[in-house]
């Protein structure tokens, strides 16, 4: 099998996961163009809509979340006849483990699709967006109008240190790490820091993509570390939203009200084991791969972070990855959502369909400043969990470092 690359400016992955110190490092240019200058390279075409042809995937999309429920309900019927019935668990138990991946993979794909609707790139009607957009979301515990004005206000300030909502890089301060100045003169015992086990180290992992989302709209994890102890997406006070957006956010929460009402009462019904089965592990999976795809689009050693003197929307933008996550699956179940995300931070409102024929001409048009990536995923996840640890409390573009204070990549004022 071929070595998985990166490519992006000088760097590839095989520099990406050397060792730093005591050696040069390769030196990052930030992108030169503007927005106008990168929309008047993409076909027109691309931007149109087929309301048809979203609706129609969303309807693929429910049946065959029908079809695989229909399924998962004559699991427990399953018998093989004697004498191989001694196997019939273990056939049980191999249905279960394929419902709960396929299932989980068909509703993130309709999760997906909500977070078009968000956008407004599912159609050019803002009512259908909104009115689908908030029934997706809301069966998928999402508060469609809070997160789809966080999410907004997150493409806009992509990658600005000071103003991102979310994967905003932790600095060495806020870690209580001393500072270089400190480290040059006395040293730093990084163990002291980051000296995990591997397998304390793989279950805050696990942590992370079962719980991130959640913890995100309830406490603002990952999100501006200047913002309020109480930041969350439910509160009509928080800092997220403005005065004008409180109906917005009061019709999410009723919306995820009804959910604790639906899943009680589906509960009541039908008991524990089956809700959980039925809908609990596939949503489950619905939080893993929404944290994973984003979290791998946004997270790895060699993507920038800007403070205010070099930021722009056009640098913001550039500074995600492509992944061809999950191979045919990943198109088929999940929209191409990780295939083609940069095109997508460029351009949200963009058809999600237009992705792969659109991101030819970023890409031919941005050359080595577009970045893609195939690393396997989980390779990718542990590397960057690893890697990807703080950033300098000065500069104006910033790389991730490692456990040992290591980066892979230097600004060109950087020393």
């Amino acid at each position: 099998m071929a070595p998985s690359s990166t490519t992006f400016s000088s760097t590839s992955l095989q520099t990406k996961h050397c060792e730093s110190e005591g050696r040069k490092l390769p030196v990052f240019t930030p992108l030169p163009y503007s927005i106008s200058q990168i929309r008047a390279a993409i076909p027109p075409e691309f931007f149109v809509f087929s309301t048809t042809r979203a609706l129609l995937t969303l309807t693929r999309d429910l049946i065959t979340t029908a079809f695989f429920f229909y399924l998962a309900l004559r699991i427990p019927s399953v018998h093989l006849p004697a004498p191989l019935d001694i196997y019939s668990p273990l056939i049980r138990a191999a249905a279960w483990l394929a419902y709960w991946w396929f299932q989980g993979l068909v509703l993130t794909g309709v999760w997906v699709l909500g977070h078009e609707c968000g956008h407004g790139a599912f159609s050019p009607y803002a009512w259908l967006n909104d009115m689908l957009g908030y029934i997706l979301h809301t069966l998928l515990w999402t508060p469609y109008f809070s997160w789809k004005i966080s999410h907004h206000r997150h493409h806009m300030n992509h990658a600005s240190m000071e103003r991102d909502e979310v994967y905003v890089p932790k600095t060495r301060s806020i870690l209580g790490i001393p500072s270089k100045e400190q480290e040059k003169e006395h040293g730093i015992d990084w163990d002291d820091y980051f000296g995990d086990t591997p397998i304390w180290t793989l279950m805050m992992l696990i942590r992370q993509q079962l719980l991130a989302f959640p913890a995100y709209l309830l406490t603002n994890v990952s999100g501006q570390p200047d913002y309020p102890p109480n930041t969350n997406h439910f509160s009509t006070s928080s800092i997220l939203f403005t005065p004008e957006q409180r109906n917005a956010v009061i019709l999410s929460n009723i919306g995820i009200g009804s959910m604790f009402f639906i899943v009680s009462a589906a509960v009541r019904q039908w008991g524990w084991w089956n809700v959980i089965a039925l809908y609990g592990i596939p949503w489950l999976e619905v939080t893993h791969w929404f944290i994973m795809i984003t979290y791998l689009h946004h997270t790895d050693p060699v993507l920038p972070h800007y403070r205010a003197a070099q930021w722009t929307f056009a640098r913001g933008a550039a500074a995600t990855v492509d992944r061809p996550f999950l191979g045919w699956m990943g198109r088929w179940f999940l929209h191409d959502v990780a295939h083609y995300h940069v095109v997508h931070h460029f351009f949200p409102k963009m058809p999600y369909y237009h992705g792969a024929a659109a991101t030819k001409h970023l890409k031919a048009f941005l050359g080595e400043h577009y970045c893609w990536s195939d690393e396997p995923i989980w390779e990718a996840l542990w590397n960057s969990y690893n890697k990807c640890q703080f950033v300098e409390n000065e500069g104006d573009v910033l790389f991730y470092r490692d456990k040992r204070g290591h980066a892979v990549v230097r600004a060109v004022d950087e020393i």
